[in-house]
């Protein structure tokens, strides 16, 4: 069974499609494609069903990222499946905690942020009321974190493998 990461969002339209594209790459680039597992979610419904945002495929594609993408909302029981589930932000981190059907569920939970040992705000910040900028600067954040995390799943895959 792979190894399970998902990243959540508030609306699964921006920041979390953006790391799940990120990550994705990094695992593939790293040959863990069959061993890793990667999708998104957001902590509400409101944008289920809907692509990504444009500005956040329009940041992707210039990155060279993949972005085909369908919003969906995070389910308690998904907590099962996965091993990692990824907070964009301390609001998203709150939720999913009290969200958690067992506290090892809730032990899941982790902010993508804190896999940056450069960053200086744990937050990602929601970019989706402001300019194209802002988009820019998230996947700025999302590729900095993509890389201790991706050490992280890296570890974790060799441990199960062991």
């Amino acid at each position: 069974m792979p190894f399970s990461v998902c990243f959540v969002c508030t609306g699964n339209i921006c920041r979390s499609p953006m790391a799940e594209s990120v990550f994705r790459a990094k695992i593939d680039e790293a040959g863990l494609g069959g061993s890793v597992r990667v999708d998104s979610a957001g902590t509400d419904g409101w944008h289920e069903g809907d692509g990504a945002d444009p500005r956040t495929v329009s940041v992707l594609r210039t990155a060279g990222y993949d972005s085909d993408h369908t919003a969906r909302q995070f389910a308690a029981d998904w907590f099962a499946g996965r091993d990692l589930v990824i907070a964009l932000d301390s609001g998203h981190l709150r939720a999913l905690r009290r969200q958690a059907p067992t506290p090892a569920d809730a032990d899941k939970v982790r902010l993508l942020r804190s896999y940056d040992p450069e960053a200086a705000d744990p937050d990602v910040p929601d970019p989706y009321y402001g300019d194209f900028e802002g988009f820019e600067e998230c996947l700025r954040m999302v590729e900095a974190a993509s890389e201790g995390l991706l050490d992280a799943v890296r570890e974790a895959v060799e441990r199960r493998a062991a």
